[in-house]
């Protein structure tokens, strides 16, 4: 397969960094819903088949390997047989957690994830079907999932004032995904975990691709690194859910498979 272009400029010079110097690059990805298709349990997702391959000739090559997720580090590693990938990071709940060579680090919890966890079942018995709702609960955060529900979207509408007003309370900030909503400390964003990774690996370009609404921080952060002088583009992996991700990218390719055909056209080119 040959690289598509990129439908921004600036997407297709950050492109041409990567390929010309591998070694000074960054290649850092979401999970679900970008290298692993979007499932109704999240402990039956895997990678999308030849993921983890290219993403080993990308590290091989001499690029950064990074995934940067909202859930558990450790969960991500297993369940997409990531171990395998040479020199490889995972951020996990947003940069909370950090995998790298088997082992786990996590930044201390704030209270208000306690008290949330305590609170949070009263506000889910306030709607309709409680039953097919589903809490989340990743240590660092509390994630609300409705897409078991009978109305996942009418459901979502209707939990999205009371769960914000109890992350209020309990000082956590709310963000929206693919039928969820998760409760989680402030300053915890993939935009800031991408940042921090690219000066720590002094990269000279970075690619990132992503899905949802949390990915969107991220395409931030790569537009702000363009302006420090970092070359990057940005990879919506597409879903009709989440057109706000599409309509941010530098280049859109057709869900989890496209995103592998992607990175492996890219080892193709720099191997």
């Amino acid at each position: 397969m040959l690289l598509p272009p990129f439908r921004r400029p600036e997407g297709q010079a950050g492109l041409d960094v990567i390929l010309a110097a591998p070694g000074r690059a960054l290649i850092a990805s979401d999970f679900d819903g970008t290298l692993s298709p979007i499932v109704p349990d999240p402990m039956s997702a895997r990678a999308y088949p030849g993921a983890v391959p290219a993403l080993s000739r990308l590290a091989d090559a001499g690029s950064a390997v990074a995934i940067i997720t909202g859930r558990s580090a450790a969960d991500a590693v297993a369940l997409g047989g990531l171990a395998e990938v040479p020199g490889l990071i995972v951020l996990g709940h947003y940069g909370a957690q950090r995998w790298e060579a088997g082992e786990v680090i996590t930044a201390p919890v704030p209270d208000g994830v306690a008290r949330a966890r305590e609170l949070l079942p009263r506000v889910i018995a306030g709607v309709p079907d409680p039953g097919r709702i589903w809490i989340e609960d990743k240590g660092t955060g509390l994630v609300v999932h409705t897409r078991r529900a009978a109305d996942p979207a009418g459901t979502l509408e209707l939990l999205r004032a009371p769960v914000t007003e109890l992350a209020t309370q309990a000082g956590l900030a709310v963000e929206p995904g693919r039928f969820v909503l998760e409760l989680r400390p402030h300053g915890m964003d993939k935009g800031q975990a991408l940042r921090s990774l690219a000066v720590e690996r002094d990269a000279a370009a970075v690619l990132f691709c992503g899905d949802d609404l949390g990915d969107l921080a991220a395409f931030a952060a790569a537009r702000a690194l363009r302006a420090a002088g970092i070359a990057t583009c940005t990879v919506a992996s597409a879903s009709p859910e989440v057109p706000e991700v599409a309509e941010a990218a530098d280049l859109v390719v057709d869900g989890p498979a496209g995103v592998v055909a992607l990175l492996s056209a890219l080892a193709d080119a720099v191997t």
